[in-house]
């Protein structure tokens, strides 16, 4: 993508950033971050091929986008895999423009799954990667061995020579950007509470075999939680049998 950006001075700044073909009508998934602010953005397919785009919806808690272009030749939108079932150690390769240099491909692994506490978005389930990422990758995407998209290319931990980066989940993105495609936006089912994570004196005390989970510490009134009978201190330890290891 190329998209300028303005400053009070009227001075253009032209970004860049990489998305992935959702639908075969044009329509485009990336990162929020790489079309936030955009006074224009103008997508160059595989093909050399370029197209001015609009955006049909943004979601900054996960940082997802969806932007779309009326192409005047056949697209063909990417398979997306079960993000739920990608596991550590399995080979990925990350696809995108970085730096400007189109067309570039990575290839690592999975390092870990459901990474969160990074403060880069609302809401976090990162797939961590060792593949090679830059900035111009970000809104591109993250495949396994078989081309299927696992995750979209979204951040990079900026630790000197760390080599670790971050995709979102390709079933969050999905989902995200299905709902964003019908009507522009995004609807959240709401639980109304605050937690924390289990400490060790909290799992001594409740005689747990380890620290996962999540302790509720207020409830809103009123709130879904509150009618469901949650009280403060109780621990969340699963959800519809998902074990819950985190907040």
């Amino acid at each position: 993508f190329r998209m300028p950006r303005s400053d009070k001075k009227e001075q253009k700044i032209l970004g860049g950033g990489s998305g992935i073909i959702f639908k075969e009508d044009g329509t485009i998934l990336t990162n929020n971050h790489v079309v936030k602010g955009a006074s224009k953005i103008t997508v160059k397919l595989y093909n050399g091929n370029e197209y001015p785009a609009e955006v049909l919806g943004q979601d900054p808690q996960t940082d997802v986008a969806v932007i779309k272009i009326k192409a005047n030749e056949k697209l063909t939108a990417a398979k997306f895999a079960n993000s739920d079932e990608v596991e550590s150690g399995q080979w990925c390769i990350a696809v995108g423009s970085p730096l400007g240099l189109e067309q570039t491909v990575t290839v690592g692994v999975v390092s870990a799954v459901g990474r969160s506490g990074l403060g880069a978005a609302a809401i976090e389930d990162f797939i961590q990667t060792d593949a090679s990422i830059n900035p111009g990758n970000s809104g591109g995407p993250l495949v396994d061995i078989m081309g299927r998209v696992i995750g979209i290319n979204t951040l990079i931990f900026t630790a000197p020579g760390s080599g670790i980066s971050f995709a979102i989940p390709s079933n969050l993105a999905v989902k995200v950007a299905e709902q964003i495609s019908k009507g522009g936006a995004v609807s959240r089912p709401y639980l109304g509470i605050s937690m924390v994570p289990v400490t060790d004196e909290l799992s001594d005390h409740f005689e747990l075999k380890d620290k996962q989970g999540a302790v509720v510490m207020e409830i809103t009134e009123k709130s879904p939680a509150a009618k469901a009978g949650f009280r403060k201190m109780d621990i969340i330890r699963s959800f519809n049998g998902k074990e819950m290891k985190t907040t």
